[in-house]
């Protein structure tokens, strides 16, 4: 397997998880900001949507979209599991997953790419700058119901998952490109250091 990899937290996400997972492949590293991404022979035999990362198989064949490329790896190598043994656990990490996506993941990266990043993706896709202080302000309210329904010591619970790793690679972003993460969420910011603390978030930065 090869992984092509780039600046930025989706990538950031895989190669955390594989860390985790102590996997060790060829990683391939795209020039995002040189828009490598954005011209042949990335986006016509990699990822015609020219995104990273993609994850491609011996087959020759490609996965792309990170929550997908984890479930892969998952199944690959359940142990450790990052996702579940359980149909219960797979279930509560894949909810989570989602629920951080959502409110928190999706309007930070848009509130980033309509603003601060506008430079470099207004040329690329349909941006609303007008748009970006309120997707902020979502990513926010997200992080403030995530606060209310945290009980730990890990998002989806008992249990170190694929939620934990989609949210900190996305706030730890969001801290470089003014969105840090407020003390006030005191729970977010004890889990944060944490997860900071882990070797697999070093090892993927």
């Amino acid at each position: 397997m090869k992984l092509h990899t780039s600046i930025g937290p989706n990538p950031r996400v895989v190669k955390m998880f594989l860390a985790e997972k102590g996997l060790e492949i060829e990683l391939i590293k795209v020039d995002l900001m040189g828009g490598e991404n954005r011209r042949e022979p990335y986006n016509a035999s990699v990822n015609r949507a020219g995104q990273t990362p993609a994850l491609e198989l011996d087959d020759g064949s490609t996965l792309t979209e990170i929550t997908a490329i984890c479930e892969y790896l998952e199944e690959r190598q359940p142990s450790p599991p990052l996702i579940g043994t359980t149909a219960e656990e797979r279930a509560a990490t894949r909810m989570w997953t989602r629920r951080v996506d959502l409110k928190v993941c999706e309007p930070m990266a848009n509130g980033f790419r309509f603003a601060e990043g506008l430079p470099l993706f207004q040329s690329r896709m349909r941006c609303l700058p007008d748009a970006a202080p309120g997707l902020k302000a979502i990513a926010q309210d997200g992080l403030e119901w995530l606060e209310g329904e945290f009980a730990g010591p890990w998002i989806a619970g008992e249990h170190f998952t694929m939620a934990d790793i989609l949210l900190f690679a996305f706030l730890d972003f969001g801290a470089t490109v003014g969105q840090p993460l407020d003390p006030k969420f005191g729970k977010i910011t004890d889990w944060f250091a944490r997860v900071k603390a882990r070797p697999s978030a070093a090892a993927s930065a």
